[in-house]
């Protein structure tokens, strides 16, 4: 039964595929996509190219000296720079993950005939809208060691609060869980589109067969919401190797440098006024963030077109 039914799940998916190959033409001409080409280039390979120029020059708002990779070599013998490595990818890793976990099982339980689906779903997605300096303000004053809510509240069951933001075995995952607690709303969002566009003849067959909830979850739920998995993780991904302001409002990188991340790395090298030493940083992040998002997009992109 289950097998027939991922089978049955599956071809829409196939068919969807043969449809959208490369071979496919467009319906539009070419001078319509000029626009949108103009746009892009100039909002984003100029400036990239840019960047990739004066990387390699010391540079003022008024001159610049071309230095070749001084500024790389420079750059990777910062202290900092390791530490920011390790705790950009564990920064990553903890949020992403918790997004595609957490916002997969809200979107299965805000997609079933729950009490309230409506509001909850307000809720959830509440976060998103909020500015993450305003979040990041807000939450380090409930995570105040002696003052904030949190460590009050904790302190009424008998339990001694941490200090979330000044522990330097607690900062990074304290702000990753606020990160998760702000962003896992649109990944939510991203599911339940994904989940109702699902046929109801799928859930209606396996229900006729004695399909247990379980079971379709995982053989008809499960492979047809892969297209907004795909999209989460790597919006999840992207976001946690590049983020930068919510760390900045709750820890500044500290205590020390435990919860500094490359971006906050970089801003520490612009303040000091080393603007060619932090334009290389942002071409290193550039480059990292490419180096993991691009095979892992091409490798989640062909699992699907292969079910």
């Amino acid at each position: 039964m289950s097998l027939t039914l991922e089978k049955k799940a599956a071809r829409p998916g196939r068919q969807a595929a043969r449809r959208a190959g490369p071979g496919r033409r467009s319906s539009y001409p070419h001078w319509f996509y000029l626009p949108a080409a103009i746009i892009y280039a100039t909002l984003f390979l100029l400036p990239t190219c840019a960047s990739f120029f004066f990387s390699l020059t010391r540079w003022t708002l008024f001159d610049y000296e071309f230095i070749g990779f001084e500024n790389f070599t420079q750059f990777f013998r910062e202290p900092a720079l390791v530490k920011g490595l390790t705790n950009t990818l564990i920064y990553a890793v903890v949020t992403s993950g918790s997004k595609v976990v957490l916002g997969l099982l809200l979107g299965v339980l805000l997609t079933s005939q729950i009490i309230g689906r409506g509001f909850l779903r307000s809720v959830v997605f509440f976060p998103v809208l909020v500015s993450l300096i305003g979040v990041g303000i807000t939450f380090t004053a409930l995570m105040h060691p002696s003052e904030g809510v949190i460590n009050r509240a904790l302190e009424q069951v008998g339990v001694d609060g941490p200090a979330w933001l000044t522990d330097p075995s607690f900062a990074l995952l304290s702000v990753a869980l606020v990160d998760v607690w702000q962003g896992v709303g649109l990944a939510t969002v991203i599911y339940i589109a994904g989940i109702v566009s699902i046929p109801q003849e799928y859930y209606e067959a396996a229900q006729v067969d004695g399909a247990t909830p379980f079971q379709r979850f995982w053989h008809i739920t499960l492979p047809l919401a892969r297209p907004a998995m795909v999209t989460v993780i790597i919006l999840s991904l992207i976001g946690g190797l590049r983020s930068f302001d919510l760390i900045w409002t709750m820890t500044g990188g500290g205590p020390g440098f435990t919860s500094d991340v490359i971006a906050s790395v970089i801003y520490k090298q612009y303040q000091a006024g080393f603007y060619g030493l932090s334009t290389a940083g942002n071409v290193v992040l550039f480059l990292l963030v490419s180096a993991i998002v691009v095979p892992l997009f091409w490798f989640l992109s062909r699992k699907e077109t292969e079910l």
